[in-house]
């Protein structure tokens, strides 16, 4: 018999009283996934339609068909393409950048005994709890002095102020990596730089996919900095980028194309939650061997 068979047979049979206790959070957690379910749709549906139609509140029947169109006058028309890319780009960089530089900070953090040690993990909860808004302004200052705004400076303010949180969230992972394969690999005579690429790093998967897509999330979500250091439309995200064609359909009307910017927007979003949720629940809940 298998370990899941068994796992069923184990499981307790189903309780009424207990469900019924639980059923106060059923009914908030299902009218909630409800609400969200319509609104999405509400903008799904709007986006297939023409700005009249929208305007006369007929929405989920298509008396004209479905308008396509919308979504290429949204990518093409309305620069939705640029501000898209920007922020995949964005994202995709820094990322990986954040990840290699945090991966070895919080390995060392976690694994060796030095000085500084608790001082150098207090500073980084010290600098999470430091809202964004507080440094923006002597950062503008700093940037415009040295005339460093544009795609450089977000990509360091990206990868700076979510290092923070990622070495933060890794040094659980590591902190419980059993010891074992660091003894195994210095008898075999594998230096420990080598230790930590080869065979640390490869065990914390779970932990830097989940922080790897809560960063992604910051970054594509990002609208403060982006709004402040872009000097140019061109280098704006996506944040921005709906802010400037919600101003634009005051004037054009084209209600249709900016639903249809809404839902290219939600989309790598959304398809993360659906595809890389099990990663995300493991990620956090889970850990290595402990030692």
């Amino acid at each position: 018999m298998s370990k899941k068979q068994k796992e069923k047979r184990m499981r307790e049979p189903f309780n009424w009283r207990k469900e019924l206790k639980l059923l106060p959070g059923y009914i908030v957690l299902i009218l909630w996934v409800l609400l969200t379910v319509v609104m999405i749709g509400w903008i799904f549906a709007a986006s297939l339609h023409t700005p009249r139609e929208i305007n006369q509140g007929i929405v989920f029947s298509f008396p004209t068909g479905l308008h396509f169109e919308n979504y290429s006058m949204a990518w093409a028309a309305q620069n939705v393409s640029v501000f898209f890319l920007n922020s995949l780009l964005y994202a995709s960089v820094s990322c990986v950048v954040i990840i290699l530089i945090s991966a070895p900070a919080a390995y060392v953090l976690s694994r060796y005994t030095f000085l500084g040690n608790k001082t150098f993990k207090t500073g980084l909860v010290i600098a999470m709890s430091i809202p964004t808004i507080m440094i923006i302004l002597p950062l503008f200052n700093l940037t415009s002095q040295f005339h460093v705004n544009g795609r450089l400076t977000l990509f360091v303010l990206y990868i700076c102020m979510n290092i923070p949180f990622t070495v933060t969230f890794l040094l659980n992972f590591f902190g419980t990596l059993s010891k074992t394969y660091e003894e195994a690999a210095a008898v075999d005579g594998c230096p420990p730089m080598k230790t930590f690429w080869k065979i640390m790093l490869p065990l914390a998967q779970p932990g830097i996919v989940t922080v790897s897509i809560f960063n992604f999330l910051a970054v594509w979500n990002e609208y403060f900095m982006s709004l402040i250091f872009a000097s140019e439309d061109s280098m704006k995200s996506v944040g921005v980028g709906l802010v400037t064609l919600i101003n634009a359909m005051k004037y054009n009307g084209e209600q249709g194309a900016l639903f249809a910017a809404v839902i290219i927007v939600f989309l790598p979003t959304f398809l993360l939650y659906i595809f890389l949720s099990e990663k995300i629940i493991a990620g956090v809940t889970g850990g290595g061997i402990k030692g």
